[in-house]
This record gives C-alpha cells, structure tokens and sequence, in this order.
C-alpha cells in the first residue's frame, strides 16, 4: 500500500533522477534550441514511464503531454513540468532551470476539490533539491531583511510587481525558472515572489507543494487560494512569500492593482 512517505520520497526521486539526465544532455552541447527540445523530451518521457510504471492508477498532467481530461476524475495526478527554465537550460552557465514533481489528491469527502500532498523541485545545475520530503529546516528568513527582495522575471516582470516594489521600496532580484524563484524565498535569499503574467499549473504545483511545507505563505494575488487539477490548466498569478510579509505584499498588491 503506498503511504505518504512512499509519494514524497517518488516526488523527490524523480525530480533529482530527471535533473542528472538534464545535466548528462547539457553536458554534450549542441546548439541551443535543439539541447532544449531534446531536454523537454527526455525528461518528459522519463518521468511519465516512471509514473506510469510506479503509479499505474494515478493521472498525470504534464507540460509536455496531452491533457488527457480524465484527469479531472481521477483521485491523483501527478503534476509535473519536466523542464522549467528551457530558456536557461539552454544557456552555458545558468543554474536557475528546474524539474517540477507534484502530487495533487482530491478530498477526502469526495468533492470536487483537493489538494496538493507531495511535491519536489529539483535544481541540478545547483545540485539541489527542495522537497517536501525533508524540507521544515531549511525555510528561513534572511537576516536583514530591509529593504525587502522581490524575485522576478528577467525578461518578463509584470508592471503589477515594479509597482508592488515601488510602493515597498523594494528590491528587485532577477531569477529564471519559477521554479528556482520560489527556492529563493524558501532558502531565505528573498523574501518574496509575486507574478502576474499568467502561466499554468505546473509551473507552481510543485514549488507551491514545496514552500507551504516550509511554512511560506502560497496564494493567488488578491489572497484566495490556488486550486489546481482544473480543467483549464491556465494559472493567472501567484504570491509566494514569508508569511510575516504576506499582509503587507498583499495590501501593496491591492494598491498597486488599482492604480494600473
């Protein structure tokens, strides 16, 4: 019978075993958009084989799948973004790319509801690996926190987050994957992630598992909470943060919203 344990311990395992076959591609070279399109399929295809070897009756969403809507019956689905961070993947030198595993389990009275259970984010390029398997001891906030640090796009950061860090006067932290983002404020090196550009559910499920575990603070926006497993994958915003800071960015993001 498999246990909590036994899915927090596949989440990690397949991130970290998807991370060193990303690492041994990387390592050949090539040119760029190939090694990307070659990363996005091997570990695509890894992760799916092993899930459906291991969790024969689970459901998977994958970035690189169809989306088989059966899903949306299922009890679990495993959520999962092979390669997040394509773009810095393909880049000599960039460590911020990740590999995202995440559990999703309905409720258990039923509804239509559920929620995230296990969940791992691996970073191979910074031989790290976050996840809710092992992760209470290593949230922390950083030690002088002022002014605060926002982490964000460094190609596409929303207006919504300079005029968030204006208001708070905050600094802004550039950092690729989503995934390496919510690391950041998970390992005390920022205090908080805001994005309002739009992206898809598994580009958060497995960083959103990850950071709650850690005790941060993972909402929409506006404070409501994140549902995955929907039918529409599509995921508009999210903030992630210290929940010291969580009134204050939200407030801000109230203020901010309007002005714009």
């Amino acid at each position: 019978m498999t246990t909590a344990d036994d899915d927090h311990a596949l989440a990690r395992d397949l991130a970290a075993e998807a991370g060193r076959l990303l690492l041994g591609l990387r390592a050949r070279g090539g040119d760029r958009d190939d090694l990307r399109k070659a990363g996005d399929r091997l570990s695509h295809e890894f992760l799916t084989a092993e899930l459906a070897a291991r969790r024969p009756a689970d459901a998977v969403l994958s970035e690189e799948g169809i989306d088989d809507k059966a899903r949306l019956a299922a009890d679990r689905v495993w959520i999962v973004d092979p390669l997040d961070g394509t773009r810095e993947f393909g880049e000599e030198g960039r460590a911020d790319w990740a590999v995202h595993v995440a559990l999703w389990e309905r409720d258990a009275t039923g509804a239509a509801g559920g929620t995230l259970t296990a969940g791992a984010v691996a970073l191979p390029a910074q031989d790290r690996v976050l996840s809710t398997a092992a992760i209470g001891q290593i949230h922390r906030a950083r030690a002088d926190a002022s002014p605060l640090r926002l982490v964000v796009s460094r190609s596409r950061a929303p207006r919504l987050v300079h005029q968030v860090a204006g208001l708070l006067n905050a600094e802004l932290v550039p950092c690729g994957s989503a995934g390496a983002k919510v690391a950041t404020v998970i390992s005390g090196e920022t205090d908080a992630y805001v994005h309002a550009g739009g992206f898809y559910e598994w580009d958060t499920a497995a960083p959103v598992a990850v950071a709650r575990a850690a005790g941060a603070h993972a909402s929409r926006i506006d404070g409501t909470d994140l549902a995955y497993n929907r039918e529409d994958p599509l995921m508009p915003d999210i903030l992630v943060c210290r929940p010291a800071i969580a009134g204050l960015l939200l407030e801000a993001i109230r203020e901010a919203t309007h002005a714009i």
